[in-house]
């Protein structure tokens, strides 16, 4: 038998081609390039991240209409290094550093507020359904012998006497716990709000028809119910706020673009108040205590999607004005006022990206406590609490002295020394 060389190194020279062009593909489109490796030397203490002192905000006020909607650029969650992770020594007074909390209830707590005599907290107790009054050294007593389970959203008239219960039904009751007086209002309204006097609400009735939906206020035995605002298909756009100062009883917000959104106060009467604009989506709201101006958090693309707290007057012609972003990424619900221009906001030491749109990504995440001057817009680190809270509510004492928290994750209720 005759062997063809030829054929066999044409076949065993075609078989190399083949892996050679082969090699070539895989080393140009999917070999991964490895990085080099390098020794990098850990800092010392002293150049890690310290915490901020005292920053004056943005580029000061902005008008009415004229915000861009970025924020500044040195704007920030809290430092990621903080004095409890330098092993630093807890302070028994807030002095800007870590700080000795208190635990003064460990039941599972929610809708906690100041009490009437600005010293005490009460909250409504998860664990037994029923309302508590809390005092500066942990005893709790129970407002009243009535239980009412699960709950959903409770709303505190001004002078605390008086709540309006939201059920997961739809069920609502009004209970006064100084006459023990309870009332049921209609099961299609929701959202309540008290006025300043605590005498009427204001609510969202919700129709099976969105020409049925209106926003109404009615005494707080839901008798003398008016219409005030016809709300249609925009319903969830509408937030029942009665101003401190009763001049609007709920804010609305329309769409611009997805960073903007006007704003507008709805009065009692038809009045024709002016509107503003608010860099975000997202808006949670509080009232300064005379209801002259409004303290927001929204979020945006120029914040990552996370929330920022902006402060702007909202009273008759001064609407809009005064606009400026505080520098700091929180929601307004992790606020509150200690008199007319000072705030404490509880902020995220580490505030993933996103959480403006899914606030349960900071569930997980330890707060600190911020300081916040609303007239210059500066700010100033107060207080980091001696463990890793996830701070819901805040509440500051009438004589400025005692800083209360909820922590997010237990319920449980903790007091800081400001003073």
């Amino acid at each position: 038998m005759v062997i063809n060389y030829k054929k066999i190194i044409l076949i065993v020279g075609f078989l190399l081609g083949c892996l050679f062009i082969g090699y070539l593909i895989y080393a140009l489109f999917f070999k991964s390039t490895l990085p080099a490796v390098t020794t990098e030397t850990p800092p010392a203490a002293s150049s890690l991240a310290q915490l901020p002192s005292a920053k004056v905000g943005a580029s000061g006020a902005v008008g009415a209409d004229a915000g861009t909607g970025k924020l500044p650029s040195g704007e920030k969650a809290a430092p990621s290094e903080t004095p409890q992770s330098l092993g630093q020594e807890a302070a028994v007074v807030a002095q800007g550093g870590l700080t000795q909390t208190t635990l003064l209830s460990s039941v599972s707590s929610f809708a906690s507020t100041l009490s009437d005599n600005g010293a005490d907290i009460y909250f409504y107790s998860r664990n037994d359904g029923q309302f508590y009054r809390l005092n500066g050294a942990g005893q709790a007593t129970a407002l009243s012998d009535k239980k009412f389970f699960n709950v959903a959203r409770v709303s505190w008239a001004a002078n605390k006497q008086k709540v309006v219960m939201e059920y997961p039904d739809g069920a609502n009751i009004l209970y006064n716990f100084q006459t023990g007086q309870q009332l049921t209002l209609p099961k299609h309204w929701q959202d309540f709000d008290f006025s300043p006097q605590s005498t009427q609400i204001v609510a969202k009735s919700i129709g099976l028809n969105p020409e049925n939906n209106w926003l109404i206020t009615a005494n707080e035995d839901g008798s003398q119910a008016r219409a005030i605002e016809n709300l249609g298909a925009n319903y969830p756009a509408a937030y029942s706020s009665w101003s401190p100062n009763n001049l609007s009883v709920a804010l609305f917000t329309e769409s611009i673009d997805f960073n903007r959104q006007r704003l507008y106060f709805i009065g009692q009467n038809d009045e024709n108040f002016k509107s503003t604009t608010i860099e975000g989506r997202g808006p949670e709201f509080k009232w300064t205590p005379s209801g002259s101006r409004l303290l927001y958090s929204v979020y945006s693309d120029a914040t990552n999607l996370n929330p920022s707290l902006w402060v702007v007057d909202a009273q008759g012609e001064n609407i809009g004005a005064n606009r400026q972003s505080l520098g700091i990424q929180t929601w307004a619900d992790k606020c509150a006022f200690s008199n007319e221009t000072v705030a404490y906001c509880a902020v995220p030491v580490n505030l993933p990206e996103g959480a403006g749109l899914f606030p349960e990504l900071a569930q997980n995440t330890a707060d600190s406590i911020y300081k916040i001057d609303l007239t210059t817009g500066s700010y100033s680190l107060a207080a980091v609490p001696d463990g890793a809270y996830d701070i819901q509510t805040i509440i500051v004492s009438a004589d400025e002295r005692q800083l209360y928290f909820t922590d997010g994750s237990t319920g449980n209720i903790h007091k800081m020394r400001l003073k």
